[in-house]
């Protein structure tokens, strides 16, 4: 059984998020919790809240009863979302561009079937 959740435009790059996210995919929940719990970075701030909205949607789904406990990081991925463009000064009168990069952040979460 599966359950899956998508962390949509989230102000981060989509770089910066993959190596957040490499460093939980295959791990068991609690496993994984811990590893996003100790890493300083912000995106594993927003990968822990999409960790908990995949496990919460596979212990609710109503065809099957699955504990916590037996769930593993089965999938997860990270897209890249839209880019605000931004316009700053550069030398002899020409503009440089700056784009501030969004994500979208995927977990498929499955226990051990």
């Amino acid at each position: 059984m599966e359950a899956k959740a998508v962390l949509r435009y989230t102000k981060v790059s989509p770089r910066k998020a993959r190596q957040v996210v490499d460093l939980v995919r295959g791990k068991g929940i609690e496993e994984a919790m811990n590893i996003l719990q100790f890493t300083p970075k912000k995106a594993a701030r927003m990968v822990e809240r999409t960790l908990r909205s995949a496990v919460a949607n596979a212990v609710n789904q109503d065809e099957a009863t699955v504990r916590e406990e037996e769930l593993y990081v089965k999938e997860a991925f990270v897209d890249g979302g839209i880019g605000m463009k931004r316009m700053r000064p550069q030398p002899r009168g020409a503009a440089g561009m700056i784009r501030k990069r969004y994500s979208h952040i995927t977990l498929i979460v499955a226990d051990d079937e």
